[in-house]
């Protein structure tokens, strides 16, 4: 079966941040035929979209799966919901937030699923974690500040 690369990215901006990223990254590592490759530094960011809301902690992980992309997309959505998110107003604060941001090579545009992620361009901390992700997926060391 075909394995791809895939980066998921997380954030949490309610109740316990750290707790709700840590959860998240062991329920990513139960998926079927998917292996954890990195996982970048957690670092703190402002909020998007304009709401007054609480700071963010984000974090992206880099992962080996066999689930397609759709398949892939839905179990993120299923850990987000077994955490207590619910979509209900978009840039709304959440307690878990995880996005699919790269699937190898594919370019996609399609109801439900663009890749990659068009936020890629102007969030400069999930460009910050591909780099470090990249990095250590070839071999150098993940830093720490």
């Amino acid at each position: 079966m075909n394995r791809v690369r895939a980066f998921i990215a997380l954030g949490s901006n309610l109740g316990d941040r750290d707790a709700h990223l840590a959860w998240a990254r062991r329920r990513l590592a139960e998926l079927p035929e998917t292996t954890v490759l990195a996982v970048s530094r957690v670092e703190e960011t402002a909020p998007l979209g304009g709401l007054d809301q609480p700071p963010y902690r984000n974090q992206m992980l880099a992962l080996e799966t066999a689930l397609t992309p759709d398949a892939l997309l839905a179990a993120c959505q299923e850990i987000e919901r077994e955490r207590g998110r619910v979509r209900r107003e978009r840039w709304a604060s959440r307690v878990l937030d995880l996005d699919l941001v790269r699937f190898g090579d594919r370019v996609e545009r399609r109801a439900g699923l663009i890749l990659p992620h068009p936020g890629i361009a102007d969030r400069g901390f999930w460009q910050r974690e591909l780099a470090e992700l990249e990095g250590a997926l070839a071999g150098r060391p993940i830093l720490e500040k």
